[in-house]
Parts: C-alpha cells; sequence; structure tokens
C-alpha cells in the first residue's frame, strides 16, 4: 500500500477508538428520559465523538477504495484493541483476563494479516 494509504488506515483507526471514546464519556453524563438523551446530542463530548465518528466513516470508505477488503477489516480491527486500552485507562473500565485473551488473539490474527501483501495497487 502507498504512504497516502497507511496514513489514511492510521486515520480510520484514530477516529474510531477517539470518536466512540468521546462518544462514551458523553453519554455516560445522561441520565434521564428521552429528553435527556435530545440534550445530550449538544453535549461537546457527545458532539466531538459523532463528528469524529462521521471522518471515520468517511476515511474508511475511501480505504475502502483504495484496498482489498480482507486487508483493510483485520489491519483496522486493532481499533477494538485500542478500544479496550482507551476503555480501562480513561472510562476506569474493568477488562476481564477472558476479555485480555480476546484482544490478544486479535492482536495475533492483526499480525498474521500484516504480513500478506495487498492485491489492489
Amino acid at each position: 500500500m502507498s504512504p497516502k494509504a497507511h496514513l489514511l488506515t492510521a486515520i480510520v483507526i484514530v477516529s474510531n477508538v477517539a470518536g466512540n471514546l468521546m462518544l462514551s464519556l458523553g453519554m455516560k453524563a445522561v441520565s434521564g428520559g428521552p429528553a435527556a438523551y435530545a440534550k445530550a446530542f449538544f453535549s461537546p463530548l457527545v458532539l466531538l465523538g459523532v463528528t469524529l465518528l462521521i471522518v471515520w466513516m468517511l476515511s474508511r470508505m475511501t480505504l475502502m477504495s483504495w484496498a482489498d477488503l480482507s486487508y483493510i477489516l483485520p489491519i483496522t480491527a486493532i481499533g477494538y484493541v485500542l478500544s479496550a486500552v482507551a476503555g480501562a485507562v480513561f472510562l476506569a473500565e474493568h477488562i476481564s483476563p477472558t476479555r485480555w485473551a480476546g484482544t490478544v488473539f486479535i492482536v495475533l490474527g492483526i499480525a498474521l494479516v500484516s504480513r500478506t501483501r495487498a492485491r489492489t495497487s
């Protein structure tokens, strides 16, 4: 893949993890009924999360036009690992040993896929 595809891959991963983290932080402050959820949409953290997830979707769409799906999905799956780490660090979430084991399997899969050549130029 070209250097710009590698950069776009990084943007896809970072915008996904950061967007979900911001959205989660913003929504954890919400309590109440439907009106509270409507009001939460205008929370700065929720707006930032939604914006980052829009960036994620647009950059992912672009990346899919540049490279093989069978390469993109496993490589961007590192976002799952980073999301687990972000949840533990920033949200003080408890991650069980079983979840960490699953995370290790994801990393192993990423390592295997990253060793293959993409067929799309």
